[in-house]
């Protein structure tokens, strides 16, 4: 199995990336370092080119969108999120998973039944609101609406697409008083990625295997 991995440097996308390999599996992990397995800024439509480009003729079988930013964290509302961070935030969070998405379909179309995994959050829900984190609440919900939309679109292409809330984790994004670790996060993830099909397509779920509310 051939599986691609966005912001693969650091935090889930590593520990996925290194589950995968050890497993055996056909790891290409991306980041926006030269040093990255495969360089990639989401932000840049050329930087996506690029990747295709690279990829070109080369079936992949899982798609796991994972490059994500939190730029507002702490913000407060009458001083904070100013439109610099609204259109970071959404360029790496929304517009840059589409272009991922975008630039690989020959590849998924490619390897047949192939699956996109979307991470998102449960600060997408729009049953829970306790406020602020309004650009990454909002990126996130934004993502899941296109995954859900593009789930529709893939599904009489053979392509499952699923969203999925990674949990709490202790990352330099979720910082060191998390509820779970990477490693707990990555293995119920890889779990969920394994049970994506044309069925369950559109799905919005925990890291532990539960429907989330969208």
């Amino acid at each position: 199995m051939t599986i691609v991995i966005t912001g693969a440097s650091r935090g889930i996308g590593a520990a996925l990336a290194g589950k995968y390999h050890a497993a055996g599996e056909d790891v290409i992990g991306t980041g926006r370092s030269v040093s990255s397995q495969l360089q990639l800024d989401v932000t840049r439509p050329a930087s996506h080119s690029e990747m295709a480009q690279a990829l070109e003729g080369r079936a992949i079988d899982l798609l796991v969108c994972n490059a994500g930013v939190y730029l507002d964290k702490g913000d407060e509302l009458d001083t904070g999120y100013g439109a610099n961070l609204w259109a970071q935030s959404f360029a790496t969070n929304v517009t840059g998973v589409f272009l991922s998405i975008q630039a690989l379909l020959p590849n998924l179309r490619q390897a047949g039944s192939s699956k996109i995994a979307i991470i998102s959050s449960q600060m997408a829900s729009h049953t829970r609101a306790p406020g602020g984190s309004y650009i990454y609440r909002a990126s996130k919900a934004a993502v899941l609406n296109l995954g859900r939309n593009l789930a529709t679109d893939l599904k009489a292409e053979g392509i499952a697409v699923g969203i999925y809330h990674p949990g709490w984790v202790q990352t330099d994004m979720g910082g060191s008083s998390a509820a779970i670790t990477v490693e707990e996060s990555a293995d119920g993830l890889m779990a969920r990625f394994a049970d994506l099909s044309l069925e369950t397509t559109g799905c919005f779920e925990t890291w532990d295997g539960r429907a989330h509310d969208y």
